[in-house]
């Protein structure tokens, strides 16, 4: 898994976790190494399938949180970002969008 900054994802994934903080590590890491088998993707999709491989159960928070880490570190992660964005029609996004926000009118 091709990572851009080793220091930065050793202490976000590494240390003492809870099981919440577990998972998404655990599917950080596999979703990484699902971008790295493919070219064409959708990340919301490659969540899900990693997801369903380990069935954690994620929330909508800790698919940000995967987004966010995956994003941040993975090579590719301006991509998987945009990739990320776009399925919540904000492509353009400076940072990751969190699914788990709910804003109402």
């Amino acid at each position: 898994m091709p990572i851009k900054n080793i220091e930065g994802w050793k202490k976000a994934t590494g240390g003492k976790l809870n099981p919440y903080a577990k998972a998404i590590v655990k599917i950080a890491k596999r979703v990484s190494e699902l971008l790295d088998e493919t070219t064409d993707f959708n990340a919301n999709d490659l969540i899900l399938k990693a997801n369903k491989e380990f069935d954690e159960g994620i929330t909508g928070n800790m698919a940000g949180m995967i987004a966010l880490l995956v994003s941040k570190y993975h090579t590719r992660g301006e991509e998987f970002k945009k990739s990320w964005n776009t399925h919540y029609d904000k492509p353009e996004a400076k940072g990751v969008i969190n699914p788990a926000i709910l804003i109402m009118k």
